[in-house]
């Protein structure tokens, strides 16, 4: 058996040809129930994400143009479209590379913490589906364990790489915590509901949402438990936010800097963060001139982001190397399985060996033979009858001219430890 890694993902396919061969919850029951009435394969995992779809399985040795043959035909393309986009990694290239995932360092962002959930996911659904065995469970296992260590161990994860992440990432530096602020979030795109998703991780603060659209904001707002107002409403408001986050399409500032000065004398000058991650701007630039106003523009959190990506392939080199050394040790470990058998039967041979001459010798005993003699007779049919296999070996070896295998047999035995 040889593990196995087949899969396309962001580098090597376009959205198009990853969308048609993605396992939706549709095709994951029925796919994860061919592969394990597939005799040519033990136990597998389907990995289908946004970005990549992969089989990670256990298969029989030269059965991986099956599998890709298998892959095609669930999914009804055309091998032309999708084979160039396949990549193959076996035994310790299929390990190193599910470790890579697992960590995130395949992703498209870089040290990104959600692909080792939904690597979770897809370990779970194949053993609710009961397709999943030893070595493919302990591989997972293992990769969940590197990924546990990577992030223990690194800080590949510890610096925000998306505006909307910097920007809260950017509030809890200024602010220390977040609960009980008020949060106005400016917009209700997919943008500002990634900001609401990582504010409600970084405390418990009040959030009020105003768009343009009620409805739209409503969805957001009532996820995140907090109030909606309309745009026009935002300089009635604007004097409770202790931070305000933007990102609309306006093609004009929608706060101005009369509007947020007003808003300072309410407040009595208590400091208010503004964030405006839209492009064109949504808050007038002249807001940084005034005094308990700090404005952040896109560029400014891009520039966070590039210097926190930078630290994070830094400490990839360190998560590589971590992956290696695992990877490596689980290749090693896998080996000594092929062993596991040869030992038994060893072991199992050389027993039958030791109970068949005992028994004569006890029956010798029985029948009133000397002792000396019997055990002297017990000793050395042993000793001729384990001995002559490795004896035969060693001088084959000689007779066919092959020294490295005579070096293995001596290693076999001990010969060298007696010099």
């Amino acid at each position: 058996m040889s593990l196995l890694a087949i899969g396309i993902n962001h580098n090597t396919a376009s959205v198009e040809l990853r969308e048609k061969v993605a396992f939706g919850p549709d095709k994951m029951s029925a796919a994860l129930k061919q592969l394990a009435a597939n005799s040519n394969v033990n136990g597998s995992v389907i990995l289908s994400t946004c970005n990549r779809t992969e089989i990670y399985c256990d298969v029989n040795t030269n059965s991986k143009h099956k599998l890709i043959d298998w892959l095609i035909d669930f999914h009804q393309v055309n091998p032309e479209d999708i084979k160039p986009s396949l990549y193959i990694h076996e035994d310790q290239a299929a390990i190193r590379h599910l470790m890579r995932v697992s960590c995130g360092l395949d992703s498209l962002v870089l040290g990104e913490p959600q692909i080792l959930g939904q690597v979770k996911q897809a370990y779970s659904e194949s053993r609710n589906h009961k397709a999943i065995e030893a070595s493919v469970e302990k591989l997972f296992q293992k990769a969940f364990s590197v990924a546990k260590r990577v992030r223990t161990e690194t800080d590949i994860g510890g610096s925000a790489v998306s505006v909307a992440y910097a920007a809260c990432t950017l509030a809890k530096h200024i602010f220390e915590s977040l609960d009980n602020l008020t949060v106005m979030l400016v917009g209700a795109g997919e943008t500002i509901e990634l900001v609401a998703k990582h504010l409600s991780g970084h405390g418990n603060c009040k959030i009020i949402v105003a768009n343009r659209t009620r409805e739209r904001a409503q969805n957001l707002a009532n996820e995140f438990g907090g109030k909606v107002i309309a745009l026009n409403e935002i300089p009635e408001h604007l004097k409770a936010a202790d931070i305000v986050i933007s990102s609309t399409a306006s093609p004009l500032p929608i706060i101005g800097k009369g509007m947020v000065e007003t808003a300072l004398k309410a407040r009595k000058h208590q400091p208010m963060l503004l964030v405006d991650i839209a492009v064109p701007r949504d808050i007038e630039s002249q807001v940084s001139e005034l005094n308990d106003a700090y404005l952040y523009s896109v560029d400014d959190l891009q520039s966070i982001v590039d210097s926190n990506m930078a630290q994070r392939k830094v400490e990839a080199i360190q998560a590589e190397a971590i992956v290696t050394e695992e990877s490596a040790a689980f290749m090693s470990w896998l080996r000594s399985l092929h062993a596991v058998d040869s030992i038994r039967e060893y072991r199992k041979a050389s027993n039958d060996v030791r109970e068949e001459l005992l028994n004569k010798s006890l029956q010798a005993l029985a029948l009133g033979g000397d002792p000396e003699k019997v055990l002297l007779e017990l000793s050395n049919k042993l000793t001729n009858k384990l001995i002559h296999a490795p004896t035969r070996a060693l001088q084959n070896a000689a007779e066919q001219g092959e020294p490295s295998k005579l070096v293995v047999i001596r290693q076999s035995l001990g010969l060298d430890d007696l010099s």
